[in-house]
């Protein structure tokens, strides 16, 4: 679990303090023990408060993304004003107008994501101040099952802290990548996290498609657990401190001894435990590329 607290400072986003505990009651994403896993939150906030001197009280929360769904929808809206001048009453008219008759009950909106605006004779990003008598736009509704927000936030309450706002991962990845490219282009992001590997497909910056592989790091740590005979705990600090996922940089003279689940003392070899790293990255990569054929028959110009 995760817990990163920014100060907006001129404009732009400051990092203060981050806080990471182990998650326990907490599979794949999902909470499927709430005693453990509100204890493992507590944990996590009294890390980052006793850094920071003050208490959180507030958060916007990244929900679970299965079953999210991205759709493209449109509105329009008359501009009766006199001066024709949009503001920003006029921006949130539109999208609700978009919003209108989009709903299953059974999900939840996390966010709408304005693709661009059309004004009377002209398309652009950003429609404030400028004059119009429609104003139109596209835009992508991302939604959620309810359960997979109420789980969150019912959990965030039950310990004091208020949410604000939701989001899903896959909406920011796109910026640690962000460039003139990414905004022009199709584009895919590939995240491996510990149970599950997100594939994830961009349209100019814009997420339009998003499904799950359920395959993760936690898998390199059983492969290496079940060839060493190690405990996960072993397995893991093998697999961060000494494996590597490039074959290249990996040496055959590199040793090191570690304590198997019997009490002996082995030699793990730095190159072996590679290959066995390097075989569950490939079956992972490949099953994420399966899963970005099947969202989309366009071909991404970048894969990250």
């Amino acid at each position: 679990i995760k817990i990163v607290v920014c100060e907006l400072y001129r404009g732009r986003y400051n990092l203060l303090a981050t806080s990471t505990v182990k998650s326990k009651g907490i599979k794949k994403g999902l909470i499927t023990d709430v005693v453990n896993a509100k204890t493992c939150l507590k944990n996590g906030f009294n890390e980052i408060e006793s850094m920071l001197g003050f208490k959180i009280k507030k958060v916007i929360a990244i929900i679970p993304s299965y079953f999210a769904e991205f759709s493209m929808i449109k509105g329009e809206i008359n501009i009766t004003r006199e001066d024709n001048i949009i503001n920003g009453d006029d921006v949130i008219n539109v999208l609700q107008s978009a919003m209108k008759n989009q709903f299953d009950y059974t999900k939840e909106m996390v966010t709408i994501i304005p693709v661009d605006f059309t004004l009377d004779n002209e398309t652009v990003k950003d429609p404030l101040r400028k004059r119009s008598n429609t104003l139109k736009t596209r835009a992508i509704l991302a939604t959620t099952p309810k359960k997979n927000i109420y789980s969150v936030v019912n959990l965030l309450n039950s310990i004091g802290i208020e949410v604000i706002d939701i989001s899903l991962g896959c909406i920011g990845d796109i910026n640690t990548f962000r460039d003139e490219k990414i905004d022009s282009c199709i584009s895919a992001i590939i995240n491996i996290g510990a149970e599950k590997t997100e594939v994830s497909v961009y349209n100019k910056g814009i997420v339009v498609k998003h499904g799950i592989v359920n395959m993760g790091s936690r898998n390199v740590d059983n492969d290496i657990s079940y060839m060493y005979k190690v405990d996960t705990d072993t397995a893991r600090e093998l697999k961060e401190k000494f494996s590597s996922a490039n074959r290249t940089s990996a040496s055959l003279n590199e040793l090191k001894d570690v304590k198997n689940k019997e009490g002996q003392v082995i030699k793990v070899n730095q190159y072996e435990l590679s290959e066995i790293v390097i075989s569950r990255l490939d079956e992972i990569l490949t099953l994420s590329i399966q899963e970005l054929n099947r969202l989309t028959s366009h071909k991404p110009e970048v894969i990250y």
